[in-house]
């Protein structure tokens, strides 16, 4: 997997940001999802890297990046803090401005990334969310069911950390079952790579720090935003066979945070770039 990628460790202000660098062009910066690292975009970054210098990196507390301590109101795993490691590693390797494609967390580390330095992004994709606000605010008993983990995995710590790492390989497995439509479309070696991770305890408590701040001080923040829109082209994307697509006009709830949003679903569950990579990505180079 990444073929021709440069492996690189930058230190932020607040964390230690493990990534791989490869291609030539615009800089474009890609951000992975729950519970997963950089590694779910391997069969379509070497595609990107042939237009773009793409930098796929492992949010703070994912993967390889390093797992501070969350904070006595968990703003250590803020998006607000996620987002400032993504914009000094750009700093960092010379990009002052980038286009910046997320899925799932990833998205929204995005979302605030856009709202919070808006003179560093161009173009901004969000694949397979709504804003954390609005789910929400409209949850309900079939949103509750099928997204259980946004309420699991808030609960005080150490519940969740204990009951994920008792088997972490199984959590991982049942995740990948439970939110993809296609069969087989997460690598063998994806997955080894996923199950590595999560066998470390500092994983599951970090990706639960995560969690614990989208439920508060997130909700802080984007309360304060309400008032602000988006300034950058968005792109979104969504699985039709998701949880999202089921559950929400998807464009119209975008619209109501951003100036400029055009998107469509793509024929897969929640994975878009492992369970529907020629798509997604065509769906991205058109837009980029």
């Amino acid at each position: 997997m990444f073929e021709g990628f440069e492996k690189r460790r930058v230190a932020t202000t607040g964390a230690e940001i493990n990534l791989r660098l490869g291609g030539q062009g615009p800089p474009l910066l890609l951000l992975h999802g729950y519970p997963q690292t950089h590694v779910m975009w391997h069969k379509i970054a070497p595609a990107l890297a042939e237009r773009f210098t793409v930098v796929a990196a492992d949010l703070r507390g994912y993967g390889d990046s390093s797992k501070p301590p969350g904070g006595e109101s968990h703003e250590n795993y803020s998006k607000r803090a996620m987002a400032r490691d993504q914009v000094e590693v750009m700093a960092a390797l010379g990009f002052e401005r980038f286009a910046v494609v997320g899925h799932d967390r990833g998205a929204r580390v995005t979302h605030r990334m856009v709202l919070d330095h808006p003179d560093r992004v161009e173009k901004a994709a969000v694949l397979d969310i709504c804003p954390t606000k609005a789910m929400y605010e409209r949850t309900d008993m079939a949103f509750a069911t099928a997204y259980y983990h946004w309420f699991f995995l808030i609960q005080p710590y150490d519940l969740p950390e204990r009951m994920i790492g008792a088997d972490p390989d199984f959590y991982i497995e049942h995740k990948a079952g439970a939110w993809g439509r296609v069969p087989g479309s997460i690598t063998p070696e994806a997955m080894a790579e996923y199950k590595r991770c999560f066998r470390d305890p500092a994983v599951v408590h970090a990706s639960c720090e995560d969690y614990r701040a989208a439920a508060g001080i997130d909700l802080e923040h984007d309360a304060a935003d309400l008032d602000k829109k988006i300034a950058c082209p968005l792109l979104v994307l969504w699985g039709a066979k998701g949880v999202v697509g089921r559950t929400y006009d998807v464009l119209e709830v975008w619209r109501e945070r951003a100036h400029e949003v055009s998107g469509r679903a793509l024929d897969c569950g929640h994975y878009l770039a492992e369970e529907a990579p020629e798509d997604t990505l065509a769906a991205l180079m058109s837009f980029l």
